[in-house]
Order: C-alpha cells, then structure tokens, then sequence
C-alpha cells in the first residue's frame, strides 16, 4: 500500500472533508472553498479514475465543459468568477498562457474577462498539434499529464511578438494545480526562449491542491528567482491517495503525440495558438458555417427553427436538449457558438431549449465515479489515435452539434451515423 501527498495541512479542522471510493484506490480530501463565490465541492467536482499509471484519480470539473455536458451559463460565470481573483495593477504587458488541452477554453474565457481591466493582455494557449504556418517559440513538459509534451508558438506579427516578449506578468490558466511544477517548467521554458522581462506570475486554477505543502512555493521561488509568485482558485485544499490492496494493471492508451495528422488543420482564426489580442476573430465565420450545416440538416435557419425558438407552449411541453461539442483543443469557438445558441433559445419566453457544452478529448477515463458513460472512436486529425466523449448518450440529445477543425469526412463515421447530430467544420 502506498500514499502520496504526506503532508495535511496543519490546522485541518478549519477545513471540510471528504473521502472518496475508487477502484484502485482511496483519495481523502481537506478543502476550503473561496469566500468571495458561492461554490460547494460538489458544484466544482465529480470524481473518476484515469486510465494513467502516473497518477489514478481525476479530478471532474463540472464548470468546465469537457468531461461533463454544462450549461455556457455556468462556464461563463465561472470564466467570470475565476478572472475576478486576479488582482488590479498588475505590471504590463500582460499574458495569459493556458494549458492544453483541458484548460485552452477557460484560459481564453479568462482572457475575455481580464481584458474588462487589462484590454491589452495577450492570449497564448500551449498546443499538441503541430502548426506547418507558425514558428515555434519553445516546449516544455506536463509530468504526470497522459500526453506531457506541449509546443508554444510565437507570433509573426512583429507587434504581437515585441509585446509577448517584453511581459512583465504571466497568468496561468489551467484547471487544477497541485506542486506548481508545471507552472514552473513553464515559466522557465518562456524566460529560456527570451521572456526575460518577467516579473510576476499568478497561476490562477479552479482548484488548488497545494494546501499542507508549506515549503512548496518557498520551493518554487526559489526555482523562478527574481520572480513574485502567487495562486488564485475558487478552491484550495490538499489530497491523500492511498493505493488499494493489489490493484489491477492498467494499460494506457499512446495519445502522447504532437505529430501533424493526415488530416488539415483549417482556418479558425487565432484563439491562442499563437498570441493574440482578440481571441474571437474566427468565430464570425465558423457561425456562419453552423448556419449553413444547420439549414442543409434541418432545411430550415437556426434562428426561424421552432424546434429552438419554442419548443411548445403547455406545461407538459418536452424541453429540446441540444448539445454542443468541441474538438479536442478546438473548444473555445464552439463554446461561443454554444452560448450564442443558448442565446437565441432565451430571447422568447416561449423558449424550452436546454443547451449544453462538452468535448471530445484524447483522455482516457475508466467508468464510474462521474463517469457514467463513454463513447470511443478515431480522432478527427487523422493521428490514429483513440479519442472519447463522456457522460454524453447521444440519443438522450435532440440535437448534437459537433464542431471541428478537420475536414467535416475527418469526423469517424460513428457520428455521421447519427440522425441528431450537425457536424460543423471551417
């Protein structure tokens, strides 16, 4: 039997607690919730097993919008939420740097919010795939992710550049942070490839499990020297994992790749594969492009289409469930063409329309815990590697719209065919 994370905090009767079953393990929670939001534990998380042998259990965010169908409501207010930790004058220039592929949507949400009192930070997510038209700025590693090598690009905007490069303050976005390492070998990865300027950086995560690791950031001071260093979360708290007795081996799946596909990459506009400014450049478009699917599958506009607009006028009416997939990193796109749809659906009281969000990821989670199904198919960008959505049955779903940057004949033929679903590509 084995254990991790040693140390509990030290005045953990402040603090809630909660004990989790999994099939390979036990993990023991002490967490504390902001004052500022009105989040419990079970508002932000489910818990599941990962199918990982560097680390069991997952933490299942249900704010995010990739392991678990939520309403662009509960996303945006949790973008909104987020960016609010972060505090008023702060050095600039100003990036915010996200982790794929989890955290790439959130990271540009929080983007969108700082711009409110920063409108000139920048955005700039990691990717695993390749870009042929971009040049690359620098790579690190993500040690216990089950795909751990992640590429940054620069920009070929000489502007864009000159600011990315002259930072004072770097903002990580991801969804949850435990030792800070990856936030470290970051940072270090950016000041190697010439961001020299640095002066602070705030790793800003929906939940943070440093608590009961009192020298962790004295540690990480030390390795970001000449570096202010500070987190902001919704929740802290720290975990145990303790190993079950003679657990079953596992054998993960090879998603570890950042290799260009058979498939192109089309134009979506820069939501941070490279810096920008405006991460919505692309979505005029790409809504465009959902219009034009829409009315080939429906044979009518989205926006006259009752099945949205009023979905019936009785009590007993049947609320229309539709669901909105992203791509892997491709989510922040059709997280907005999402909330738009949610959008139209409110604009009539009249209204039944339920619209939800999700992801197709390159994960592998086991079932169970909050995992209460998983479909697996080919991946779109013709890697030859297995991908999943979860917790999503699509005939539970009026209509699923699944958004791509591949080709529409990359998506597996799993989804074309399904009736109920609108494959959406550039």
């Amino acid at each position: 039997m084995t254990c991790d994370r040693k140390h509990p905090p030290t005045d953990s009767l402040s603090y809630q607690q909660k004990r989790v079953e999994l099939p390979r393990g036990t993990l023991d929670l002490s967490y504390r919730l902001s004052g500022e939001h009105s989040y419990q534990l079970d508002d932000l998380l489910g818990f599941a097993q990962r199918i990982n042998p560097k680390r069991a259990f997952l933490f299942v965010s249900k704010v995010l919008g990739r392991h678990i169908p939520v309403s662009p409501q509960i996303m945006r207010q949790a973008f909104s939420h987020l960016a609010h930790t972060v505090p008023d004058n702060l050095p600039e220039p100003i990036v915010v740097v996200g982790m794929a592929e989890t955290a790439v949507g959130l990271s540009a949400g929080v983007h969108q919010a700082l711009q409110e009192r920063y409108p000139n930070a920048l955005l700039l997510n990691s990717t695993r795939h390749a870009q042929q038209q971009a040049s690359l700025l620098t790579t690190f590693s993500e040690d216990h992710s089950h795909a751990s090598t992640h590429l940054i690009y620069q920009s070929d905007e000489p502007h864009i550049q000159a600011q990315l490069m002259a930072s004072k303050t770097l903002i990580m976005v991801d969804d949850e942070a435990s030792t800070g390492n990856t936030c470290v070998n970051v940072v270090s990865a950016l000041r190697e490839a010439g961001l020299t300027e640095l002066e602070q950086v705030h790793l800003v995560t929906l939940v943070d499990w440093s608590l009961g690791q009192a020298d962790n950031d004295d540690h990480i001071a030390l390795r970001l020297e000449g570096i202010a260093f500070e987190r902001h979360h919704l929740m802290a708290g720290d975990w145990q994992w303790t190993d079950a007795p003679d657990p079953q081996p596992i054998t993960m799946p090879s998603v570890d790749t950042t290799d260009t596909g058979s498939q192109p990459l089309l134009a979506t506009g820069n939501w941070g594969r490279q810096p920008t400014l405006d991460s919505t450049e692309g979505f005029a478009h790409f809504l465009a492009r959902f219009k034009q699917a829409y009315q080939r599958a429906r044979g009518i506009d989205v926006v006259s289409d009752p099945f949205i607009k009023d979905s019936g006028t009785t009590d007993n009416a049947q609320s229309t469930r539709i669901l909105v997939l992203g791509s892997n990193e491709f989510v922040w796109l059709p997280f907005l063409l999402a909330e738009w749809i949610e959008q139209q659906a409110l604009m009539t009281s009249q209204s039944r329309a339920q619209v939800s969000f999700s992801a197709l990821t390159r994960s592998p989670i086991a079932l169970g815990g909050a995992i209460d199904a998983v479909l697996s198919f080919q991946d779109n960008y013709g890697l030859g590697m297995t991908n999943f959505v979860y917790n999503v049955i699509p005939e539970q779903w009026d209509i699923i719209v699944l958004c791509v940057e591949t080709p529409t004949e990359s998506v597996d033929a799993l989804w074309h065919n399904l009736d109920n679903v609108i494959v959406v590509s550039p």
